[in-house]
């Protein structure tokens, strides 16, 4: 019988994918996911004060708060095929600096270009660091079981990061200025370097042939052409050249990107994963789900706080059930999925996210928490079976090789997905919104223009004419707000419905094939011989 040499035996200890150290590779990478997700939201309620502080104009404003999502959503494939090749810990800690120097600049920025920049590096770094966590954890987990849990922790903290940004904003406003928002990064970056360097494995995919530096720059500026565009629809911006330049160049880009990919021997993304109906399905069901429900995050917020009257603070308490409902999916998904398999997991979630959505078009002029506790906690954690299901089954579906292309895919879906419901739940708003105002007595026609644009700028208009009018002009508004939040929810369920029906091409079973024998290097694996 052979025995196992003490050196042999540690050097299986620290292999990727084995023993407990995994797990403690796990709590890292959350740890980076946290950082990213707060930065995603916590500048959102120090905008006021950035406003009075460094006196930005509208332009400048708006590239203050979208630079970061719209710079990250760009370069997610480029970062995620670039693990592949150089080393996923590499980009990751690359990540780790750029991310901890660019929080620096943003919170003493002096002015608002300064900011500008500080916020697109931050992009740039949170795009090396997302993609780079997926993938690790693809590669130290190759258990599917384990796997699917691990998964679920890891999207439970996106969901806390998500929520606790604007709460940990505003704490830190009431006491400190608002480059404090920013400073929460370093102490997190300075201990995450040295920690990860330490603890994180190095891996790579396949080297054939040299990395496609080319179709990188084409997939990053498509995509940027592609997210910009889609935010400008989305924020209510008229169609003009600014729009649709971006939109139709980004188009071509993207397309000159997939035929150049399938002529390369050498692919920078393989696109044969998308013949597998288990990975393209779950990259649609990634982009319907954030599609149908990302723009009524936004109306919800402000339902909350223009009908119902509630402050900043009332409003995300009361969207915190549907955190923690997200959380407890996240946490529960492993078990879920094990017992119910991705297709039925899948299509319950949006089954049961499109009731919860159904439920809230119960929601009137006055408020009502039960109501709005049931449908949060039912929209959260619909939402987060969906999302974890379709996580999972695109990261088994993708070869290990692959497993930064597939990550940097996801997250671009999941970003493609958002901005693009923002633009089409937002315009099935303004279209179901506007109507109701256009003949109130008293009111001017330019005044009636003006009150249509969205319901906070007809509470302004109402104030300025006073007066019967006023207060007419003010409940047209609220009534009209109501109902084409109804009607914005109608569309939502049924994209949502839709998704349940695409998710009947996932896989019936979880399929948990063993994980591949973890096999010392045959350097280690000599010195292990001599030590012996």
């Amino acid at each position: 019988m052979s025995q196992t040499t003490p050196a042999a035996a540690g050097l299986r200890r620290r292999a990727p994918g084995t023993g407990a150290n995994r797990w403690v590779v796990l709590f890292v990478l959350c740890v980076s996911l946290l950082l990213v997700a707060l930065d995603a939201t916590v500048l959102h309620v120090a905008v006021p004060a950035v406003t009075e502080d460094l006196r930005p104009g509208a332009t400048e404003l708006l590239w203050i708060v979208d630079v970061y999502p719209l710079v990250c959503a760009s370069l997610l494939i480029l970062f995620g095929t670039l693990g592949d090749r150089v080393g996923r810990r590499r980009v990751l800690l690359l990540g780790y600096a750029l991310f901890g120097a660019a929080s620096a600049l943003a919170a003493v920025a002096p002015s608002a270009g300064l900011l500008i920049v500080a916020r697109a590096l931050l992009g740039v770094g949170g795009a090396m660091i997302m993609p780079a966590t997926l993938s690790i954890l693809r590669q130290v987990f190759p258990d599917r079981r384990e796997r699917a849990l691990a998964i679920g922790v890891w999207s439970a903290v996106a969901a806390v990061g998500a929520a606790v940004g604007p709460l940990l904003g505003g704490f830190l406003l009431e006491h400190f200025w608002w480059g404090s928002v920013f400073l929460v990064n370093i102490p997190l970056m300075l201990v995450s370097l040295p920690v990860g360097r330490l603890l994180l494995p190095e891996s790579k995919g396949e080297r054939d042939g040299p990395w496609d530096v080319a179709g990188a720059l084409m997939a990053a500026a498509g995509l940027f052409g592609l997210v910009f565009g889609v935010k400008r629809l989305g924020g209510g911006e008229p169609v003009s050249a600014l729009t649709l330049v971006p939109l139709v160049a980004g188009a071509l880009l993207m397309v000159t990107f997939v035929r150049r990919q399938r002529r390369r021997r050498c692919p920078l993304v393989d696109l044969r994963m998308f013949a597998r109906p288990a990975f393209s399905t779950a990259v649609g069901c990634i982009v319907l789900a954030m599609l149908a429900l990302v723009g009524l995050e936004l109306i919800a917020a402000q339902y909350l706080q223009l009908v119902l009257g509630l402050s900043p603070l009332q409003t995300g308490l009361r969207l915190l059930p549907l955190t923690v409902a997200a959380m407890a999916a996240g946490l529960a998904g492993a078990r879920m999925l094990r017992r119910f398999g991705p297709r039925r997991m899948v299509t319950t979630g949006f089954c049961m996210t499109a009731l919860a959505v159904l439920t809230l078009t119960a929601m009137g002029g006055r408020d009502d928490p039960g109501l709005l506790l049931f449908g949060f906690v039912l929209l959260g954690f619909g939402l987060e079976t969906t999302l974890f299901g379709a996580y999972e089954s695109m990261l088994s579906e993708a070869p290990v090789r692959q497993a930064g292309g597939a990550a940097a895919i996801g997250e671009t879906s999941y970003q493609l997905g958002a901005g693009m419901g923002i633009a089409l739940l937002g315009s099935v708003m303004n279209a179901a919104y506007a109507p109701g105002l256009a003949s109130v007595p008293g009111v001017p026609a330019r005044a009636s223009a003006a009150a249509g644009h969205s319901l906070g700028e007809a509470y302004d208009v109402a104030g300025r004419i006073g007066g019967p009018a006023g207060a007419a002009l003010r409940r047209a508004a609220k009534d009209s707000f109501v109902h084409g939040l109804h009607i914005t929810l109608l569309v939502s369920a049924g994209l949502l419905l839709l998704g349940a029906v695409m998710a009947l091409r996932l896989p019936r079973t979880m399929q948990c094939d063993p994980g591949p024998v973890e096999v010392p290097a045959p350097r280690e694996a000599e010195r292990a011989r001599v030590s012996a």
